[in-house]
């Protein structure tokens, strides 16, 4: 229960995470208010429909290879798992809340590209950021954490940068070929791999389609629509 929450448990920094304040939307992803990162990711409020924004980042580089993170062990959600380059939530802050051509998330996302990979913005320009569609899912993380967003997705498409990852953040990171994505996926149980709901969700769905258009992907965006996905 929140009230009996020991973070002592927890990684200090994560903890400090925790009090942003994410964006609430309703299905429709029209905001509605504004909750601590906490309460946005406890299970109990999952539960009633506690819904917020994010966003999923997928860099590429120009030999169409695919930048994954594995998240660190310190975070309070999926630590440990491998995922997409970045995923994270806009904040409730004048910058972030803007929606005209999404500026708000990408702002958010090139934030949390240079917080969590040492990437700098100037390196990722917000207009190098291709927004593709909207998925709402939920997924819990345990019994007690989880996740309910409505996620934006953007690919990045550059080699000119230079990467630093947080290590409070990331644990690994590595490029990957089409090819070898689809073995890390085809042989995650196997091999011990753990990899998060929403990476799994748009790879299944979308990403190789994507990856088959990385230079015509302006003809597969679909800017109004909200997927609606289960996580298995």
């Amino acid at each position: 229960m929140p009230g009996i929450l020991d973070w002592s448990t927890y990684d200090e920094e994560q903890v400090r995470l925790m009090s942003e304040m994410c964006i609430v939307v309703d299905e429709n992803d029209n905001p509605i208010g504004a909750e601590t990162k906490k309460n946005c990711h406890l299970m109990e409020n999952i539960n009633k429909g506690l819904l917020h924004r994010a966003f999923s980042v997928f860099l590429f580089n120009s030999e169409s290879k695919l930048l994954l993170q594995q998240r660190a062990d310190e975070k309070i959600t999926f630590p440990g798992y491998f995922t997409n380059t970045c995923c994270s939530h806009p904040l409730a802050v004048p910058d972030e809340v803007e929606e005209e051509d999404q500026i708000g998330a990408r702002r958010a996302a090139q934030r949390k590209l240079e917080h969590e990979l040492g990437i700098p913005p100037e390196q990722v320009p917000l207009s190098k950021f291709e927004y593709l569609t909207r998925i709402h899912y939920l997924a819990p993380s345990d019994g007690l954490w989880g996740e309910h967003e409505v996620d934006y997705i953007f690919i990045v498409k550059t080699d000119n940068i230079s990467f630093a990852p947080n290590p409070n953040e990331v644990k690994s990171v590595k490029y990957v070929s089409k090819a070898e994505l689809k073995d890390l996926f085809a042989n995650a149980a196997n091999n011990d791999i753990k990899l998060t709901p929403w990476f799994k969700i748009i790879v299944e769905n979308f990403l190789y389609k994507w990856w088959d258009n990385l230079d015509n992907l302006k003809s597969l965006r679909e800017p109004k629509t909200i997927h609606r996905l289960s996580a298995q």
